[in-house]
């Protein structure tokens, strides 16, 4: 396997990796409501930035999927969709937070019996 293979690889996975955070990181931001702009911002003071070209399709699916529910409203003066994760979605959400701790905890572990592998 070549350098440029691996790096392809790794950056595939990385945007797996990445797809599946950024749904947790909205549904956290959304347990209050929000705007799309608001939402970007959000992630972005975290760390997470996010395009809108792959925040507004997120946002669109995961209300389609009932986790999220949305309303058109005026704020200055322009008409705005702002966002609100559902109860199912806040539940959702619980759920993947045990997963994902768990699954830390789980590499944690795995890291701590294999100290000899480089970060």
């Amino acid at each position: 396997m070549t350098a440029a293979d691996s790096s392809r690889i790794a950056e595939a996975l990385r945007l797996e990796l990445r797809r599946g955070t950024l749904v947790l990181a909205v549904l956290a931001v959304l347990e209050r409501e929000r705007n799309g702009t608001q939402v970007r911002k959000d992630l972005g003071e975290a760390g997470l930035n996010i395009e809108e070209g792959a925040l507004y399709p997120m946002l669109r699916r995961l209300e389609d999927q009932g986790l999220l529910a949305s309303s058109w409203r005026i704020d200055q003066s322009r008409k705005k969709r702002f966002y609100l994760a559902t109860a199912e979605g806040r539940r959702i959400h619980a759920i993947l937070m045990h997963d994902w701790r768990h699954h830390d905890d789980a590499l944690a572990k795995l890291k701590g019996l294999t100290s000899d592998v480089d970060d």
